[in-house]
């Protein structure tokens, strides 16, 4: 069982992290490009009103997609573990394994969990943008998340007793509140972040769907194999 929780979740994760490496070298990392060009227009015409600590050192020529890739395989491998752990325990709570189909589904409540609705309150955005604390944002988009899969599990597997519960769980960071931007300009263009928060979230989404529906034909394959 070990063994099939730790190698479907360590594959699956490896592929969906491929996946979200070829959405950021298609789509993200010419946006972030073009996103830091008016960064350094504007720290360039006004000294100090951008905060350019951040980004004293940065990877450039090939170390940058590298650095890329090598965080993508990392965030997949771990939140593949973390989702075929979930299906070993499901299974001993119900005798049930998942298959691809229904290891899609877990899939789009992973989405939801952690990138939809973190992104209602603090969509992503690119360089150039006036935000709120780090620290503030972590903690929210961490709380919003766990309340948020902790509702969808409600949800799906507790009595009927239990749904309102859960709804309040799901709305409960939103009534709260993400941390409130402070005053400043942003310098990149309206549609530049539109763009960017619509290929980030087609980019969570597909990470997500090919985590699950992978994870999931995996976990079947390998219990059948045993």
């Amino acid at each position: 069982m070990l063994r099939r929780v730790f190698a479907a979740g360590l594959i699956a994760g490896l592929v969906a992290g491929v996946v979200l490496f070829a959405v950021h070298v298609v789509r993200l990392d010419p946006l972030i490009a073009a996103a830091e060009v008016y960064e350094d227009a504007a720290a360039a015409q006004h000294p100090g009103a951008h905060d350019m600590a951040a980004r004293a050192w940065q990877p450039e020529g090939w170390a940058r997609p590298a650095f890329t890739f090598l965080a993508n395989l990392i965030i997949g491998a771990g939140f593949g573990l973390l989702l075929s752990g979930a299906f070993a325990l499901r299974q001993a709570m119900s005798g049930q394994g998942p298959d691809a189909r229904e290891g899609m589904v877990w899939g789009i409540a992973g989405f939801a969990a952690f990138a939809l609705a973190p992104a209602a309150g603090l969509p992503p955005v690119p360089p150039g943008m006036v935000g709120a604390d780090i620290v503030a944002r972590q903690e929210w988009w961490l709380g919003t998340a766990l309340a948020t899969a902790s509702g969808l599990a409600l949800l799906a597997f507790a009595r009927r007793r239990w749904w309102v519960a859960a709804a309040a769980l799901i709305v409960l960071p939103h009534l709260v509140g993400a941390p409130a931007r402070p005053d400043g300009t942003d310098v990149v263009p309206p549609d530049l972040v539109a763009n960017f928060v619509g290929a980030s979230l087609v980019g969570a989404a597909l990470f997500w769907l090919t985590l699950g529906g992978v994870g999931g034909w995996l976990y079947a394959s390998f219990a059948r194999g045993r």
